[in-house]
């Protein structure tokens, strides 16, 4: 994806579509309060594990830029880990389709629970856990 100079500061100001996906993202007036939602709730949620796992969803859900969510919303996730004692988790290249799978089903099915048991384990296969 080739973008401009100025679609790379803030949030997008245009649709994005996901490839082989059938959530579509928030419409770009929405992700100004969406994100200030995400971060109360973030903030709000005691458990390390939860925040990191629904954070990580509800950021690629909301889908704020034109790239890079994914990688954006992984290291989200792994900081809300690492704030818990919980170790930096690497999602595995040979797993990638199960990731997305578990990540489409959240996000069009609203089921969260393939991602969080394939973020837990993805957390086996890192060093420290």
């Amino acid at each position: 994806m080739h973008l401009l100079p100025h679609q790379l500061a803030g949030y997008r100001n245009g649709s994005v579509f996901i490839l082989n996906s059938m959530h579509t993202p928030l419409p770009s007036e929405a992700l100004t309060d969406s994100m200030e939602t995400l971060f109360n709730l973030i903030e709000q949620e005691p458990e390390p594990a939860v925040r990191a796992v629904l954070g990580h969803q509800l950021f690629v859900f909301i889908h704020p830029y034109f790239d890079g969510n994914g990688r954006i919303g992984r290291f989200l996730m792994n900081a809300m880990l690492a704030s818990g004692g919980y170790p930096w988790t690497v999602i595995r290249v040979q797993r990638r389709s199960d990731y997305m799978d578990a990540l489409e089903k959240a996000s069009s099915d609203g089921d969260i629970k393939p991602l969080t048991l394939f973020i837990a384990e993805e957390m086996r296969f890192c060093p420290g856990f």
